[in-house]
């Protein structure tokens, strides 16, 4: 069962946005919102950091409180929940660095991050994507490599 699905369409647009807001410069990053329906979780809207607290994206990515109350309020007017985060790193390494495992986005079990290579500027397939699922006290399960397409689904959302 994929932990997230995408349109092919709205994937597209969601790589393009990351590697415009990072110019091939900095990591980018965004809030993956829609709703869970047992294991399915659509995702039907996003949220970009910068667009919640504009001075979100200085190399890394810090949200403050300022960013968490947009991004609550948001999800409240479109009766969504957060599934999941995206953000970009610079290279093709898609594991999570140390600051990310330690510091959940939303510390919520089910919580899925998700890791894009190349700060978002070439093409990005569901296998070339770091695919963590937070458990809470247990910390994150990564999936392996090949199981990442499977986690990740892009296309058909039937």
């Amino acid at each position: 069962m994929p932990l997230l699905r995408f349109s092919r369409r709205d994937w597209a647009a969601l790589i393009e946005q990351l590697g415009a807001r990072g110019r091939g410069e900095r990591e980018s990053g965004a809030f993956l919102l829609g709703r869970r329906r047992g294991r399915r979780r659509r995702v039907v809207h996003v949220a970009y950091f910068d667009d919640l607290e504009p001075e979100a994206l200085g190399g890394g990515v810090h949200l403050t409180y300022a960013g968490y109350a947009q991004l609550w309020s948001l999800c409240e007017h479109l009766q969504l929940q957060v599934l999941g985060d995206v953000h970009s790193h610079p290279s093709a390494y898609v594991d999570q660095s140390p600051t990310d495992r330690e510091n959940p986005l939303v510390a919520r079990a089910g919580h899925v991050a998700l890791i894009v290579p190349h700060l978002g500027q070439k093409a990005v397939h569901g296998v070339d994507v770091g695919v963590h699922e937070y458990l809470g006290e247990a910390g994150w399960r990564a999936c392996p490599p090949a199981t990442r397409g499977k986690a990740l689904r892009i296309g058909r959302l039937s």
